[in-house]
């Protein structure tokens, strides 16, 4: 197939894709997808190998968000009955932290609800910081808090923090149909904060709420444009309780195409697999490792993930390896430092457009294929809770 040629020569010179080229990757057919995954798999062995980076979430602070993103179990008005509690103390969630480390976690991605962090809760996560890199030296440690303010992303770096979380979610036409209480230029602006703080910036995007390929196409080319370190690919989880509950509009296949598209636009940049990836991808997740590099382990903010044994076991059965502490995740042209962590999850990461941005084919999967409500499940566990977590 010329399409996927030139994408693999462009990916292995980091040469950014046409649109049309980009549009043609998400309207493959099913007959082509195998096609699809090994030539977006040539150019992630090409910069990462056969590396896998695990990532492990603790959520600081859950529930209780002002915001009205559409997508969010923890919104503003959210009916999800999910885990609410307030801050978590340093030494919780070192403990929290402590058993994604166990469980083969290079990174912990310590995130926090609610509109953006005030400078006292700077103080109180830089003591968590603080707490988690005395147990676990070794470990990187990204922060996702909102929307940062003047000044706050430098103190989180001069508080041991490595990295920097936030998404875009959706294309700038579109952000609006998702979110009214901040606009995508104030999350391209905190990115930029992070960035100039020296932190390593994590910025991804969120599938799967009737967005149109364009759409997808969009935020996408504009994460590269951003150029982090770290992209998530968040599958959105239609939480019962919010308002995009009836949003299933992805097939695995569709999944697959749209992690390939990521990498070809963003070829020699960490790209995660985030949350929903065992809501939608299911038993495709193998194949998904040959696009990304990069996955969470275990739960995720306030759903539950696959069990952190099962991951090891794919993970291992597919072929591919865990990367350590020792091991360098990015190439050395990008200054050989790690992605970053925790765009990817239910609370912070998937998200939703309505239904008039719905594309084609989008429209056909909702009408043919069967809501898989009964994978979606609650956090019940870890941070928060008495019980202990999954890792």
């Amino acid at each position: 197939m010329d399409l996927l040629n030139t994408l693999v020569d462009k990916g292995l010179r980091r040469e950014l894709p046409s649109r049309e080229e980009a549009l043609a990757v998400l309207a493959t057919s099913d007959d082509d997808l195998l096609d699809v995954v090994a030539a977006a798999g040539k150019v992630r062995r090409q910069w990462f190998g056969r590396r896998v980076k695990l990532n492990y979430l603790v959520n600081l602070k859950s529930g209780l968000c002002p915001e009205d993103c559409s997508y969010c179990s923890q919104r503003l008005g959210s009916k999800a009955e999910i885990l609410k509690y307030t801050w978590l103390r340093p030494e919780q969630a070192s403990e929290a932290a402590a058993a994604g480390v166990a469980g083969g976690a290079k990174r912990v991605c310590l995130v926090a609800s609610g509109r953006g962090p005030t400078d006292k809760d700077v103080d109180r996560v830089a003591k968590t910081i603080d707490a988690i890199k005395a147990d676990n030296e070794d470990v990187e440690v990204c922060a996702c808090l909102g929307l940062l303010s003047d000044g706050q992303a430098e103190r989180l770096r001069e508080a041991g923090a490595d990295a920097y979380n936030h998404n875009l979610n959706t294309s700038e036409a579109t952000y609006g149909d998702i979110t009214t209480t901040h606009t995508y230029a104030d999350r391209v602006d905190t990115v930029h904060k992070a960035h100039a703080a020296g932190l390593s910036a994590c910025s991804g995007l969120i599938a799967g709420m009737g967005e149109s390929d364009e759409d997808l196409v969009d935020v996408v080319f504009g994460l590269r444009e951003l150029d982090p370190d770290s992209v998530p690919v968040n599958f959105l989880i239609p939480f019962e309780g919010t308002p995009l509950a009836k949003e299933w509009n992805l097939t695995p296949q569709r999944c697959l195409r749209i992690l390939a598209m990521v990498r070809f636009v963003c070829p020699d940049v960490e790209v995660r697999i985030a949350g929903g990836r065992e809501v939608h991808l299911r038993s495709m997740q193998p194949l998904a490792l040959h696009i990304a590099n990069s996955i969470f382990l275990g739960d995720y903010l306030t759903s539950e993930g696959q069990a952190g044994k099962a991951d090891l076991e794919m993970i291992a059965d597919a072929g591919f390896e865990v990367e350590g502490t020792d091991q360098v995740t990015l190439p050395g042209h990008r200054g050989g430092g790690a992605g970053c962590g925790s765009g990817a999850t239910d609370g912070c990461g998937p998200g939703g457009v309505c239904g008039s941005h719905e594309s084609g084919e989008a429209a056909q999967v909702a009408e043919g294929a069967e809501a898989r409500t009964d994978l979606v499940a609650v956090r019940r566990r870890g941070a928060g809770t008495d019980l202990a977590p999954n890792a």
